[in-house]
Protein backbone atom coordinates (compact mmCIF):
# COMPACT_ATOMS: atom_id res chain seq x y z
CA UNK A 1 0.00 0.00 0.00
CA UNK A 2 2.86 2.34 0.78
CA UNK A 3 4.37 1.90 -2.69
CA UNK A 4 1.05 2.74 -4.34
CA UNK A 5 0.71 5.91 -2.28
CA UNK A 6 4.28 6.87 -3.20
CA UNK A 7 3.40 6.47 -6.87
CA UNK A 8 0.30 8.63 -6.35
CA UNK A 9 2.52 11.28 -4.74
CA UNK A 10 4.84 11.22 -7.77
CA UNK A 11 1.92 11.49 -10.20
CA UNK A 12 0.50 14.43 -8.26
CA UNK A 13 3.91 16.15 -8.32
CA UNK A 14 4.12 15.60 -12.07
CA UNK A 15 0.63 17.03 -12.55
CA UNK A 16 1.60 20.16 -10.62
CA UNK A 17 4.51 20.66 -13.01
CA UNK A 18 2.19 20.14 -15.99
CA UNK A 19 -0.16 22.80 -14.60
CA UNK A 20 2.73 25.23 -14.20
CA UNK A 21 4.00 24.49 -17.72
CA UNK A 22 0.51 25.00 -19.12
CA UNK A 23 0.14 28.35 -17.39
CA UNK A 24 3.54 29.56 -18.55
CA UNK A 25 2.91 28.42 -22.12
CA UNK A 26 -0.44 30.19 -22.16
CA UNK A 27 1.30 33.40 -21.06
CA UNK A 28 3.94 32.98 -23.76
CA UNK A 29 1.26 32.47 -26.38
CA UNK A 30 -0.80 35.42 -25.12
CA UNK A 31 2.19 37.79 -25.32
CA UNK A 32 3.26 36.45 -28.74
CA UNK A 33 6.59 35.17 -27.47
CA UNK A 34 6.05 31.78 -29.10
CA UNK A 35 4.31 31.15 -32.38
CA UNK A 36 1.48 28.61 -32.35
CA UNK A 37 2.01 27.99 -36.06
CA UNK A 38 5.16 26.13 -35.10
CA UNK A 39 4.22 22.45 -35.11
CA UNK A 40 6.18 21.62 -31.95
CA UNK A 41 4.65 24.49 -29.98
CA UNK A 42 1.19 23.58 -31.24
CA UNK A 43 1.58 19.93 -30.25
CA UNK A 44 2.94 20.79 -26.78
CA UNK A 45 0.13 23.30 -26.29
CA UNK A 46 -2.49 20.77 -27.39
CA UNK A 47 -1.03 18.11 -25.08
CA UNK A 48 -0.99 20.42 -22.06
CA UNK A 49 -4.50 21.63 -22.84
CA UNK A 50 -5.87 18.09 -23.06
CA UNK A 51 -4.14 17.04 -19.84
CA UNK A 52 -5.08 20.04 -17.70
CA UNK A 53 -8.42 21.23 -19.05
CA UNK A 54 -10.59 18.38 -17.63
CA UNK A 55 -9.48 19.43 -14.14
CA UNK A 56 -9.42 23.18 -14.69
CA UNK A 57 -12.81 23.55 -16.42
CA UNK A 58 -14.97 22.64 -13.39
CA UNK A 59 -12.92 24.97 -11.19
CA UNK A 60 -13.40 27.79 -13.72
CA UNK A 61 -17.16 27.20 -13.65
CA UNK A 62 -17.25 27.51 -9.86
CA UNK A 63 -14.90 30.50 -9.57
CA UNK A 64 -16.29 34.03 -9.95
CA UNK A 65 -15.27 36.02 -13.01
CA UNK A 66 -12.09 37.95 -12.23
CA UNK A 67 -11.76 39.61 -15.61
CA UNK A 68 -8.71 38.40 -17.49
CA UNK A 69 -7.18 36.73 -14.44
CA UNK A 70 -7.44 32.95 -14.30
CA UNK A 71 -6.51 31.58 -10.89
CA UNK A 72 -7.91 28.09 -11.46
CA UNK A 73 -4.40 26.53 -11.78
CA UNK A 74 -3.50 27.98 -8.38
CA UNK A 75 -6.67 26.54 -6.83
CA UNK A 76 -5.97 23.11 -8.36
CA UNK A 77 -2.35 23.20 -7.16
CA UNK A 78 -3.52 24.03 -3.62
CA UNK A 79 -6.02 21.15 -3.73
CA UNK A 80 -3.29 18.78 -4.94
CA UNK A 81 -0.95 19.96 -2.18
CA UNK A 82 -3.71 19.34 0.37
CA UNK A 83 -4.21 15.80 -0.99
CA UNK A 84 -0.46 15.21 -0.85
CA UNK A 85 -0.38 16.37 2.76
CA UNK A 86 -3.15 13.91 3.64
CA UNK A 87 -1.33 11.08 1.85
CA UNK A 88 1.94 11.97 3.59
CA UNK A 89 0.19 11.91 6.94
CA UNK A 90 -1.21 8.49 6.11
CA UNK A 91 2.18 7.09 5.00
CA UNK A 92 4.34 8.69 7.68
CA UNK A 93 2.04 9.45 10.64
CA UNK A 94 4.90 9.94 13.13
CA UNK A 95 6.44 12.86 11.19
CA UNK A 96 3.52 15.23 11.82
Amino acid sequence: MRAILDIVQIVLDLYIWLLIASAILSWLIAFNVVNTRNQFVASVSEFLYRITEPVLAPIRNIMPNLGGLDISPIVVILIIMFIQRIISYYIYPAVF
